[in-house]
């Protein structure tokens, strides 16, 4: 029932936002009463709080003696995401190319770094696209991740770009950079809730986004 929960409460967020979302918006998807809900999360704070931490799966469910989930304390959510931000860019392959812990050939660095990017988006994207739809609603979440996630994420691209000399890069770094985020951004998240759906399997997005990006900024004559 929990997982249930936690992705129902996910896509009514997402659908709605916070404000307009209430618990029995919640119960109705999954055809329970209201009390049923209370019985998992303590209130719709708390069912926000699931829904980052466990709807992209990347955190363990609680144990049942750990329910209700409890209601988060002020600044707790934002420090969630904070935390997993400095998590998982810390490993990113752009930031083991940049701190020249692990170099390469350019087009097959550049070719991982885009791939290992949209891999990483797409793991999050159900946190990604909740802080996206709340974030006019719940501002401290909406600077995590467009402060320090979004805009981290381009300063760190655009030091790769201006680093790697050989990179044709076809305007100012830091428009390359966000350009490149943006893109995985999209396909990564963005098109999995789009009405009319993705045009293409998912499958072949990241070595597609690899492959286009990787063309356009690679000296003339390098093959790919």
């Amino acid at each position: 029932m929990f997982p249930r929960l936690v992705s129902a409460a996910a896509e009514t967020f997402i659908a709605q936002g916070f404000q307009r979302t209430q618990m029995q918006d919640v119960a109705d998807v999954l055809g329970v009463a209201k009390g049923t809900v209370y019985g998992y999360v303590e209130n719709k704070d708390a069912l926000l709080g699931a829904a980052l931490r466990f709807a992209d799966g990347v955190e363990s469910l609680p144990e049942v003696a750990d329910l209700p989930v409890r209601a988060p304390a002020a600044g707790e959510l934002a420090a969630l995401v904070a935390d997993r931000l400095r998590t998982e860019i810390g490993q990113l392959r752009l930031v083991e190319a940049v701190s020249k812990r692990r170099r390469g050939p350019l087009d097959v660095e550049l070719s991982e770094i885009i791939t290992n990017l949209y891999d990483t988006l797409s793991r999050h994207r159900v946190s990604i696209k909740l802080v996206d739809r709340c974030a006019s609603e719940l501002p401290e979440l909406a600077a995590v991740w467009f402060g320090h996630g979004r805009a981290g994420l381009v300063a760190v691209l655009t030091e790769y770009l201006q680093r790697r000399k050989a990179l044709r890069l076809p305007g100012p770094a830091p428009l390359v950079a966000r350009t490149i985020l943006e893109t995985c951004v999209l396909w990564a998240v963005h098109l999995h809730w789009d009405p009319a759906g993705q045009p293409v399997e998912t499958a072949a997005v990241p070595a597609t986004l690899a492959g286009l990006l990787t063309r356009g900024l690679l000296p003339e004559g390098t093959s790919t």
